[in-house]
């Protein structure tokens, strides 16, 4: 017997690919309007951290440049103090 193959084949290559982080029109604190970062807000911190205590991307986080670079410095500086985790 022939096998035959039927036309709904390329159909299934078509695919979507799911994209994981949606692009926002602004940073969350630009939107905010807060010029820097303290590194007492643990609030927003944690959630700019892993939970073994990496610092999310610009791409994951959704931060401009600006405020990527401050919430480096305000995540060094709440690790120094002891109020965030070097490691998890």
């Amino acid at each position: 017997m022939a096998r035959s193959f039927s036309k709904s084949a390329p159909a299934a290559k078509t695919k979507r690919r799911k994209t994981r982080f949606r692009e926002q029109a602004k940073c969350r604190f630009c939107r905010d309007k807060i010029k820097e970062i303290d590194y007492k807000d643990l609030g927003s911190l944690t959630k700019l951290a892993t939970q073994q205590g990496k610092m999310f991307s610009r791409k994951r986080s959704g931060n401009c440049a600006r405020h990527q670079r401050s919430c480096r410095l305000a995540l060094k500086r709440a690790r120094f103090m002891a109020l965030m985790p070097y490691v998890g």
